[in-house]
């Protein structure tokens, strides 16, 4: 995952949990549940990242296998 996806899934989860706590704070449930919700979004930015460094190191792999059988 990219230094800048990285960041952006840390700070949607900074901002879930803060919005979270406040919500239970202030017994404001949809305060919360929204404040979740983006923790979750957090979780799949980071997931996709990952996914997307997996499929380049496929296709590097892949391309490399190519290219030792051509020389």
């Amino acid at each position: 995952m990219s230094l800048e996806d990285q960041m952006k899934a840390t700070a949607k989860d900074a901002e879930g949990k803060l919005q979270a706590a406040a919500g239970e704070l202030t017994g404001d449930q949809g305060l919360k549940a929204e404040g979740e919700a983006k923790q979750l979004q957090a979780k799949v930015m980071g997931a996709t990242g990952d996914l997307k460094d997996k499929a380049q190191d496929v296709a590097q792999a892949i391309g490399e296998a190519l290219g030792g059988k051509g020389g």
